[in-house]
């Protein structure tokens, strides 16, 4: 299983700092990423969480999916791989 979660349905306020407080509590974080508009600065409502374990990923997954951050319901899953054709 892979270590990396999507987080999708973020506040435009959101930031990485408050992503990888929430999901800390539920395992280590190794890395977060949330995209920002390159016009406006304004983060796109959704992140990237690499937790240190598939195990960390699943149990972030359990607790946080559907679950409110920074006033939204959030979704939370592993991370899909792009298609590099």
């Amino acid at each position: 299983m892979n270590n990396r979660l999507h987080i999708g349905n973020l506040s435009f306020q959101t930031t990485a700092d408050t992503l990888r407080e929430a999901l800390s509590r539920h395992g280590t974080v190794e890395d977060v990423h949330v995209p920002v508009e390159r016009e406006t600065g304004r983060a796109r409502g959704f992140g990237f969480v690499t937790m240190v374990s598939a195990e960390d990923a699943q149990r972030a997954i359990t607790a946080l999916d559907g679950s409110t951050i920074d006033g939204r319901s959030v979704r939370v899953s592993i991370a899909q791989e792009r298609s590099r054709n």
